[in-house]
């Protein structure tokens, strides 16, 4: 077994797990959805988007890294890393969307806190 096939099947490992990190985690947050709904809580659907998001992005960071190595070590050539560029574009420009979608705003602009009178407390 040579260098290059043990980072094969490494990377296969990797994105082995982003896709398994992905499936139960939706597996976990429809779970939790579906208790939080039978419990009458509150602002479920929003809690379920945001959870959601979070094991997505998790996911494709997890995909990212396993692209990466596929990429650089085992196919090196100029058309792989032209697809690896364009997969890491895809994935960022996605998780991009995701961050702003889970946060509510861009992440350049400093996250808003609810404002509490001194008195208040």
């Amino acid at each position: 077994m040579d260098f290059e096939a043990v980072f094969a099947d490494v990377a296969r490992v990797i994105e082995g797990a982003g896709v398994f990190i992905m499936a139960i985690g939706l597996a976990v947050v429809l779970i939790r959805y579906v208790y939080d709904v039978l419990k009458g809580g509150t602002n479920t659907y929003q809690r379920l988007r945001v959870n959601l998001g979070r094991v997505i992005l998790l996911g494709l960071e997890i995909l990212i890294v396993g692209d990466i190595i596929r990429s650089i070590i085992v196919d090196t050539s100029a058309q792989s890393v032209l697809i690896l560029g364009l997969i890491v574009v895809i994935r960022t420009v996605l998780s991009f969307a995701l961050e702003v979608e889970i946060s509510g705003s861009w992440p350049w602009q400093q996250r808003r806190t609810p404002q509490v009178p001194p008195d208040a407390a």
